[in-house]
């Protein structure tokens, strides 16, 4: 879909530009956009506030490797991601965010250990 709105298209090509190679990350930010753009239109002052920019950049990203071995005795490797959005805004969010992030990597984890055993 081609966004109507100029900003948003704008928008749109500076995310792709600044993370080129990421056409997930490209697909996933259209797509947020895309739904945004009724938003958008009907408040234009959230533009004036920058809100959209910040929402597009992730203020952490940690990228790891995870080394394991399969039944056969094959090395593998896997790469895993972990992003934090734009600030939780209050204390409660940011504890919840905390807690899907360690549930989410331990049940990972576990689902990843015991396959390897």
């Amino acid at each position: 879909m081609n966004f109507k709105n100029p900003y948003l298209k704008d928008l749109m090509d500076r995310v792709v530009a600044r993370n080129a190679g990421e056409p997930e990350f490209h697909q996933a930010v259209r797509e947020v956009l895309e739904s945004l753009e009724p938003v958008i239109e009907k408040h234009p002052e959230y533009v004036k506030m920058g809100v959209l920019e910040s929402l597009v950049e992730p203020e952490r990203i940690i990228k790891f490797r995870v080394p394991w071995v399969d039944d056969k005795g094959e090395v593998h490797v896997n790469r895993g991601f972990s992003l934090t959005a734009p600030s939780a805004r209050t204390r409660e969010d940011s504890a919840s965010i905390r807690r899907y992030t360690r549930a989410s990597s331990s049940s990972w984890a576990l689902s990843r250990s015991s396959r390897t055993r």
